[in-house]
């Protein structure tokens, strides 16, 4: 869909020169959303791996995020392959709903609640992020966590438009399971494209 040079905005790698692969096509339809218009491809959007690399070449970035839509959607093999070979750190950005491919050097597991996710990315991820949009949404995140391998770090992230409401919640959520950390999606408080 797009790719661009940017600020990493949420998570782990919050703050951190990022060069960002946004890929379209995504089924798993969260109503919060807030780049739907990654949800269809149109194939005047496909581009080769070396296009993407000769832009590369331009960008003062080794991290690299490959984002959605949903990425696992595809098989990121081989393009995730091409990055290594040319010196550059993966970054993964998914829901967990496709199975994994590629090489990663890091992977954010985001579960939503309108498709399920892969029992594999449990183990395999480095970060769980979710999305807080309700109370309740602490909740479900809890049985996540539950399942997350010992050395991933654990998101809590409020939902954009209902940041004020819900970051009390989280706040509370921390104070009572210190495995829990703040995302704040600090490219839109600091207006970073």
């Amino acid at each position: 869909m797009e790719t661009f040079h940017s600020i990493q905005g949420e998570g782990a790698h919050s703050g951190r020169s990022a060069f960002f692969i946004r890929l379209a096509g995504c089924d798993v339809g969260c109503h919060w959303c807030d780049v739907k218009e990654s949800w269809e491809v149109d194939k005047s959007q496909l581009r080769s791996i070396s296009s993407i690399l000769e832009e590369l070449v331009k960008e003062p970035s080794a991290f690299v995020v490959i984002t959605g839509g949903e990425p696992c959607m595809y098989d990121l093999g081989p393009l995730t392959e091409a990055l290594i070979n040319f010196g550059l750190q993966t970054h993964l950005e998914t829901s967990g709903a496709y199975p994994l491919s590629g090489e990663w050097h890091w992977i954010c597991f985001s579960p939503k609640k309108f498709k399920a996710p892969l029992e594999e990315f449990y183990q395999k991820a480095n970060e769980l992020k979710t999305v807080i949009f309700n109370k309740s949404d602490i909740e479900w995140t809890q049985g996540h966590m539950d399942k997350m391998n010992s050395d991933a770090q654990i998101f809590l992230q409020p939902e954009w438009g209902k940041k004020d409401e819900m970051m009390p919640v989280i706040v509370e959520a921390i104070k009572q399971d210190p495995r829990i950390r703040i995302s704040t999606q600090i490219h839109k408080y600091l207006n970073i494209p």
